[in-house]
């Protein structure tokens, strides 16, 4: 049986990320977000999904890009991280992927400025290169990992 990792494509500024199928809960069309104060920068705020409060972080914000009202396309990811439901804002989503190990790579050394820090690999699929998110550093806020309701 041929081992690797199911993802889910998403942009952000028009580079495509992968998070892996596992964790992701659900994917969502931009509800009304509710800012919190003393959130965290990267937070955006709460959304209510079904009686659920569920934190919402954007990844233009994690990663440092200019800010920008979300479009039409913007989803928001929700996924199962630490037994918390965590949102992640992204541009788009676009589908499911099957990637073969032999596929993923570790991250080039020399990247510098590139933020590295965030991904664990790069995948491969014909011309296309998918960055695997790493969700463990991207939720790591103040040199300490936290859970859903710890990033708020």
């Amino acid at each position: 049986m041929e081992t690797g990792v199911q993802v889910v494509a998403c942009t952000v500024e028009g580079e495509e990320y992968a998070i892996e199928i596992k964790i992701v809960q659900e994917i969502i069309r931009v509800l009304e977000i509710t800012r919190v104060p003393h959130a965290s920068p990267f937070i955006s705020g709460v959304i209510n999904l079904r009686g659920m409060v569920i934190p919402v972080m954007d990844l233009r914000k994690r990663f440092g890009l200019p800010p920008r009202e979300p479009e039409e396309t913007a989803r928001i990811v929700v996924i199962n991280w630490n037994r918390e439901m965590v949102g992640v804002l992204v541009d788009s989503v676009s589908e499911v992927i099957w990637l073969p190990a032999q596929t993923v790579e570790t991250p080039p050394s020399g990247t510098g400025g590139a933020n590295t820090e965030f991904f664990s690999g790069i995948g491969k699929l014909g011309s296309r290169l998918l960055i695997m998110l790493d969700l463990e550093k991207i939720f790591e806020i103040n040199d300490s990992v936290s859970s859903g309701r710890g990033i708020v």
